[in-house]
């Protein structure tokens, strides 16, 4: 049962990426479309609150298909509304860390969570203390038969579901041992000061995240370096607290995992995902054996950038000497409807309403959230949250998150509330599959060399950052998390350590490891949901054989095919979902091809910029004719 939850075209890009005051009003959310006044969020708070006790009146009756139906149905009317209410806090306080009235409602919305969690937590161990028989009864039972996959996951869960009393224990601790996550946000965002460095033209620019992206970029390395070491710096700061809080949010994991009879906290994160350990495995040994084509493309960088070697503060600077002006959010709208469309007419209609009805908030502002996001409740429609610099990057992230809100639009047409959340194993298949549709477009669009030949690093760009970057961190957790489960500590210089060792392996001889480089790990909150990140990695390999099947497919099948996976929701286990939409991910393959395809486009990038006389090619030329997008 679902759980509650906390839940280029050239001659386009002529003007400034900015709106207009009177203009963008257009591009922030409306959060009044989730609750008009604090009065209505108050007033279902209220509701859960005089749901708990019924709630808790249905523990030691489960014995029949009628009384548990009742049951789910009344859990269902609770965490619908207890989801609203959460995303409701959780959006203004994101618009605005220091929003005291976010912060006020969050706390409560945290504690009536807890509170529900508590009073809920005899639903599973007293089915699961039922006769197998019984079990089987129920689950193709008429009363139940909207929750049959339910039931079946539920019998899997057995051997790590605790009594009822040790549920209720820890559903009541969970909040605790979630804990280090919010302090690491509050120093992260809340505390934490960004510096500033001088450019060369004497101007002083303080270091937010949006800008130090920007400035890795510049064509001055004297001024790129600066920013790094500035950044770099200014974590020393804070290092002692992230390393303190990343080695309790560890040590939680491991414990929950120990508690539920799991081996280890990898173990627990993939059987929440219904993912076979195989998986994991094949992905980081897959990588392993392809890293070479990443050393290729770090040496092929330090040969036309005429470097002695490659820092870290050297690996974002733009190949193509011509700058890319910035691209207006209109322009990023027609570009993403015109690139999605292999996707259907009623794909584009949901993302022109997502559009017009003010479901992105786009651009960044003091205090909030950095980066971006899709969030909603089942009674809500999508909320995205960007931090839109004009970007090609920026255009990307867009339509990335669009396709998380497609994919919960389907999925809430088509599935009931239970079944209506996504294994974030699945949820970015539908994310990365847009960015490939759009960088394909994008490609076919270029007019001139310097066009084609930044779209084309782009695309190097999308795998190194979305698969070899992500397996990197994966690797990166697997460590911590083994030094933890065997009764080791993870010091500041110890995170340091290990992931500077990481970078040199990853990127390879032409690569030189900065001292500054190691504390990268402290910027990553993905680190605070365990074993998130590979994901990514997988999806995007997932997402790749799709698009390839999309675009090589005439009948319409593969896109059909696609439209069923998005609309199934949690209705099945991941594996299934994808294997249904044409793509094995047991199998090595998916994350073979997307790795041979990236070698293909490194060695293309040796051949274009050979060709242009940038620098003498030293690799074999490879005819990749009709493979860049493939």
């Amino acid at each position: 049962m679902k759980r509650w939850l906390l839940g280029l075209a050239a001659g386009l890009l002529l003007t400034s990426p900015w709106p207009t005051s009177a203009a963008e009003t257009a591009y922030e959310w409306n959060v009044a479309d989730i609750y008009p006044s604090e009065h209505e969020w108050m007033r279902d708070y209220q509701a859960v609150q005089n749901a708990l006790p019924k709630l808790a009146a249905f523990a030691g009756k489960l014995d029949d298909a009628k009384t548990i139906a009742q049951l789910f149905a009344l859990n269902e009317q609770t965490a619908r509304k207890l989801e609203k209410l959460s995303l409701y806090a959780h959006l203004k306080r994101d618009l605005n860390i220091e929003d005291k009235t976010a912060a006020r409602l969050g706390a409560k919305v945290e504690a009536l969570a807890a509170h529900y969690a508590a009073k809920t937590a005899f639903i599973e161990p007293e089915l699961l203390a039922l006769p197998e028989r019984t079990l089987k009864k129920l689950q193709n039972s008429e009363p139940l038969k909207a929750y049959r996959y339910y039931f079946h996951e539920l019998r899997e869960q057995k051997p790590h579901t605790l009594t009822k009393r040790e549920e209720q224990l820890l559903a009541k601790l969970l909040p605790a041992l979630g804990e280090a996550e919010n302090i690491y946000d509050h120093a992260a965002r809340g505390d934490y000061e960004p510096p500033s460095v001088k450019m060369p033209n004497g101007k002083t620019v303080t270091l937010t995240d949006d800008q130090y992206a920007a400035m890795l970029e510049h064509s001055d390395r004297r001024y790129r370096k600066a920013a790094f070491e500035a950044k770099a710096k200014s974590y020393e700061a804070m290092e002692q607290t992230a390393a303190a809080t990343l080695y309790a949010s560890v040590k939680a994991d491991e414990l929950y995992a120990n508690v539920r009879r799991y081996p280890s906290g990898l173990a627990a994160a993939l059987a929440a995902d219904d993912v076979p350990k195989e998986v994991f495995d094949h992905l980081i040994a897959a990588t392993r054996r392809h890293l070479p084509a990443l050393h290729r493309y770090v040496a092929l960088r330090r040969r036309a950038l005429g470097l002695d070697r490659v820092h870290s503060y050297d690996l974002y600077v733009p190949l193509v000497s011509e700058p890319m002006k910035p691209i207006p959010v209109e322009t990023a709208k027609t570009l993403i409807m015109e690139g999605l469309k292999p996707l259907g007419a009623d794909y584009i209609r949901r993302v022109h309403r997502a559009f017009q009805e003010r479901w992105l908030d786009v651009y960044p502002r003091p205090k909030k959230y950095t980066g971006g996001y899709n969030t909603g409740a089942y009674d809500t429609h999508p909320f995205i949250l960007l931090n839109y610099s004009g970007s090609l990057d920026s255009v990307l992230t867009m339509a990335h998150e669009l396709g998380h809100a497609m994919h919960s639009v389907y999925t809430n047409e088509a599935q009931p509330y239970h079944y209506s959340g996504h294994s974030i194993f699945t949820a970015e298949v539908a994310s990365t599959a847009n960015e490939w549709l759009l960088l394909d477009y994008l490609y076919k669009q270029a007019k001139t060399k310097e066009e084609k030949l930044r779209l084309l690093i782009e695309q190097i760009e999308q795998i190194r950052g979305t698969l070899y970057t992500q397996v990197m961190y994966s690797e990166f957790e697997r460590m911590i998390h083994d030094k933890v489960r065997q009764g080791g500590s993870l010091t500041a210089d110890e995170l340091n350590d290990l992931w500077l060792g990481l970078l040199k392996t990853y990127y390879g001889p032409a690569y030189a490891a900065d001292p500054g480089a190691a504390r990268g790990w402290l910027r990553i909150p993905h680190f605070y949901d365990a074993f998130y990140v590979y994901k990514y990695a997988t999806s995007l390999a997932a997402s790749h054989a799709i698009v390839r099947a999309i675009k090589t497919d005439q009948s319409g099948e593969a896109v059909k095919r696609y439209k069923q996976f998005l609309r199934a929701g949690a209705s099945d286990d991941p594996i299934r979902l994808l294997k249904r939409a044409g793509v094995d991910m047991t199998s090595p393959e998916p994350v073979e091809r997307v790795l041979r395809h990236f070698a293909f486009l490194v060695d293309e990038l040796d051949r274009q910029l050979s060709s242009q006389n940038r620098q003498p090619s030293t690799l074999k030329e490879t005819n990749l004719k009709g493979r860049l997008s493939s």
